[in-house]
């Protein structure tokens, strides 16, 4: 993929892909004449940097709610997205095509627009790069679980709000809907499985089980009674829709019709690429992210602590900062050991709550066990390293 050199080009083009594969940038006619426009008015138009634009056009965002800034920043974050996809597709193994785990991410510009904050010292850029990876690596699983789960299973996992989200995306009728809703109620009454709800292996229903389905449907439905096979082919087809609804195969809409593909991904590489080279710049872009994400991180945490009173701050010190024991800093405060022990953790527990929150609405981060025992240790080794050397943490 070549690079874009201009603000003009950053900020008005986007990738066109052939089937999987980039093809080349193209300009958006409306988005190139806007930022003609603002780069005509600006008298030092040739000084000022693409992230005062990427500023600029996320302010009138903020405030216009303009839908020409969110096409400017989305053509903006195209080689964010292109790169990021590029990583994932090295480090994961997926079904997933480059183009969808690209798609995937851009589908979520909204999002990411509305949780950056310009104050943090940030650019959008950097904060993009974080958030996608976050956003490709839980649809990773969430796909990967989707595409693992029968019908059935998914079908014991579905809300009726998701379902009914499903239905109507496909533009069925609502009679329709109203006939695959009353099944799926009655398929939810009368199966019920012997494995967890959320296995994702649950079998077909037997015979004797669809019967039941089906004479609970035909007695609550005002329609022509069905078979139980008709049934089946019924709640078969809300499995496919809300499938289809909830994880769409992306396909570009350049991508031309089949019988003239032509080239491969590695056409876009210059002849004297080299796998190592390109091994170094993830790595020295991985090292520039983590690096970025411990900034992020100490303003969180540090944020968090100012809000603490000075008993609580002093006593944060005594056990992190001059490592003294519960028993110890109890005889030094004149309170009981359990007291001390109490306290430490009611605060390790508000400043975990802080990180997950930060880390679920920011970075949008998925949350369970595994993720908060993660989390509880950073913050562990965060402490140690703030109380004792301030300027490292």
């Amino acid at each position: 993929m070549q690079t874009r050199e201009s603000v003009l080009e950053k900020f008005s083009t986007f990738l066109q892909f052939d089937t999987d594969w980039v093809s080349r940038w193209v300009s958006d006619p409306k988005l190139q004449r806007s930022m003609k426009n603002c780069l005509a008015q600006s008298s030092q138009s040739q000084q000022i940097s693409e992230h005062f634009w990427a500023l600029y056009w996320h302010k009138i965002w903020q405030t216009q709610s303009n839908h020409l800034s969110a096409a400017h920043l989305t053509a903006y974050l195209q080689e964010v997205s292109y790169w990021t996809a590029k990583k994932m597709m090295l480090t994961f193994s997926s079904s997933q095509s480059f183009a969808d785990l690209f798609q995937i991410s851009l589908t979520k510009i909204e999002k990411i627009l509305a949780k950056f904050e310009p104050q943090q010292g940030v650019t959008l850029e950097k904060y993009a790069s974080l958030v996608f990876r976050s956003i490709i690596r839980d649809e990773l699983r969430q796909r990967r679980e989707v595409d693992i789960c029968s019908d059935w299973g998914l079908l014991h996992k579905l809300s009726q709000k998701k379902l009914l989200e499903s239905l109507r995306y496909q533009g069925l009728k609502s009679e329709t809907i109203n006939e695959l809703l009353k099944a799926w109620k009655c398929f939810q009454t009368i199966f019920v499985p012997t494995e967890a709800r959320n296995s994702r292996k649950i079998p077909e229903p037997d015979p004797a089980i669809w019967t039941a389905i089906t004479q609970l449907y035909n007695k609550q439905s005002t329609q022509k009674p069905l078979t139980s096979e008709q049934v089946k082919k019924l709640l078969e087809t809300g499995a496919k829709m809300a499938r289809s609804y909830l994880y769409p195969k992306f396909v570009s809409v350049d991508a031309p019709k089949p019988g003239f593909e032509q080239g491969t991904f590695l056409d876009d590489l210059p002849a004297t690429f080299d796998e190592s080279l390109l091994s170094e710049i993830i790595a020295q872009e991985e090292a520039e992210n983590r690096n970025q994400m411990r900034s992020l991180l100490n303003a969180v945490l540090l944020r968090a602590l100012v809000k603490l009173d000075v008993p609580s701050q002093k006593l944060l010190q005594l056990y992190y900062g001059q490592g003294l024991t519960q028993q110890e800093i109890a005889q030094q405060l004149e309170m009981k050991q359990y007291t001390v022990s109490r306290r430490l953790a009611s605060h390790r527990q508000s400043l975990l709550l802080t990180l997950a929150q930060w880390s679920q609405t920011t970075l949008h981060y998925s949350l369970n066990t595994d993720v908060l025992n993660n989390m509880s240790i950073i913050l562990e080794e965060w402490l140690k390293v703030h109380y004792n050397h301030p300027d490292q943490a």
